[in-house]
């Protein structure tokens, strides 16, 4: 039979838990990566959006000085215009104002009151003002990190009143980031405390889950290690499983049906086959007699002659020989009977050491000894069946011992071991080659050359009937001891 297949559930069960909380926690750190992105964006636009408000207000106000201002609109006029206006600007609109020529060089700034000293002021790069001149807007807004602080500043023309560019007005900013890096405090406190409660649900929810899905699968594992193909196996029975569960259940429950029906077909097979090789046996047994009893009766009937003064002596040396081949007919179809149709047990309680001293008085063998560790062993057992034991393994002792051994030896003891009796037969004689070991309880085999060699397979089925095992250790060359272990309380 094939080595039962064994799913390793507990395995599984740790890595679909393992899989679930791995699955949890990617999926929160996913989401608070997603979050604190959002917030950065949403604080990169706020700040974007604040620098073009305050921008558009600026220019509005620098386009209502150039019209109101009794200076001519020019840019070297621009420091003029503005000497005292820019402070009042930086003022009104909270953020400090930088005025270039159009080559970039500093005009005028209100740094007195608003100083962003970590941005250079003194000169717009070539860079900046290609692009503030090559856009179609004419303002870019130029984005550093220094010190880790964040600076916007926007870059604009002056324009007078034919919107021909007078100069270039610069509006540097650091970013207030101190509010939004608060809310991603407080969001980061908060989502760790719902993070914590969360991982503690997943964890009882993945173990419920993971004990949910492999309960069935171990009891799935467990009636496929104790499927066997000489026993009535059990269909599993289960509600409320999945589609895929269901699926794997009926397939078992299939499989337990065709191994039904396999076993019963195989069982039937072996059957027929063990009566008939057992038929050809007992007809090869019964035709061995035949032959010489043909014999014998035609050289009888050649030779016969009633006025033989001898007639009445070979007849009755016929008639003898003729018997003694009945009788091994008659034996032969006693043993197959006897194999055929155990006969039930009458079971009766009884002192085995008694029995088996009376099993051993039908011997005559002065080599044969008895030992018993104690006077009485009480069992239920079948007498009959128990003689018939102990007879038919001390007979196959005697028989094994050759007629050339000097001092031929049967040692029968009796014990008790634990609950169980147990019955020792050891003999002297040739011993069992390893050749034959596994065929000794087979039905019909024999060493001997008469017999039909059932004896060993029926004695082995009495013990098993009742519970019990027999074994055997050999030596070749140097003898046998049989070990039959039967239980006491049945």
């Amino acid at each position: 039979m094939a080595k039962p297949f064994r799913i390793k559930t507990s395995s599984l069960q740790v890595r679909i838990f393992l899989s679930m909380i791995f699955l949890t926690i990617i999926s929160s750190v996913l989401i608070a990566m997603v979050i604190i992105y959002q917030f950065k964006k949403e604080a990169r636009n706020y700040h974007q959006d604040r620098l073009l408000r305050k921008e558009n207000a600026v220019n509005e106000h620098v386009n209502f000085i150039l019209q109101t201002t009794d200076y001519l609109t020019t840019t070297e006029n621009l420091p003029l215009i503005f000497k005292d206006k820019i402070f009042e600007l930086s003022t009104i609109h909270n953020i400090q104002i930088n005025i270039y020529d159009l080559k970039g060089n500093l005009l005028i700034t209100s740094k007195g009151n608003f100083v962003v000293d970590k941005i250079d002021n003194e000169v717009i790069s070539p860079t900046i003002l290609k692009i503030i001149e090559t856009t179609s807007t004419k303002r870019f807004t130029d984005l550093r990190i220094i010190d880790g602080v964040t600076y916007r500043s926007a870059y604009n023309y002056i324009k007078d009143n034919q919107f021909k560019p007078l100069g270039i007005i610069s509006m540097p900013i650091a970013e207030e980031t101190s509010f939004y890096d608060t809310q991603v405090n407080s969001f980061l406190i908060l989502f760790g405390q719902v993070y914590i409660f969360i991982i503690f649900l997943a964890i009882v929810l993945a173990y419920v889950l993971s004990s949910y899905i492999t309960k069935t699968i171990q009891l799935i594992s467990e009636h496929i290690q104790k499927t066997n193909i000489n026993q009535r196996n059990e269909k599993i029975k289960v509600e409320n499983v999945s589609d895929e569960i269901k699926t794997l259940i009926n397939s078992y429950n299939e499989m337990v049906d065709k191994l039904e029906e396999s076993a019963e077909k195989l069982s039937q097979n072996q059957r027929e086959m063990a009566w008939r090789e057992m038929a050809k046996q007992v007809a090869h047994e019964i035709k061995n007699p035949l032959t010489p009893m043909k014999l014998t009766v035609q050289s009888f009937q050649r030779k016969f002659n009633p006025e033989d003064p001898k007639s009445i002596e070979k007849m009755k040396g016929f008639c003898e020989t003729m018997v003694q081949q009945i009788d091994t007919m008659s034996a032969v179809a006693s043993a197959f009977s006897n194999f055929a149709s155990m006969p039930a047990q009458q079971n009766t309680t009884l002192n085995v050491v008694k029995v088996i001293q009376l099993a051993l008085e039908i011997f005559n063998e002065d080599f044969i000894r008895f030992e018993a560790a104690e006077k009485e062993i009480i069992a239920t057992f079948d007498q009959a069946q128990i003689i018939r034991i102990i007879n038919n393994l001390v007979k196959n002792a005697i028989q094994a011992i050759p007629n050339y051994e000097p001092f031929p030896r049967i040692l029968v003891k009796v014990e008790r071991k634990n609950s169980d009796v147990l019955i020792t037969i050891s003999d002297n004689g040739t011993g069992i080659s390893d050749d034959i070991k596994d065929k000794i309880f087979e039905p019909k085999f024999t060493t001997k050359t008469s017999g039909m060699g059932l004896g060993l397979a029926m004695i082995k089925n009495m013990i098993e009937a009742y519970g019990g095992t027999i074994s055997f250790d050999t030596v070749l060359d140097k003898g046998t001891t049989f070990y039959v272990k039967l239980p006491i309380s049945n």
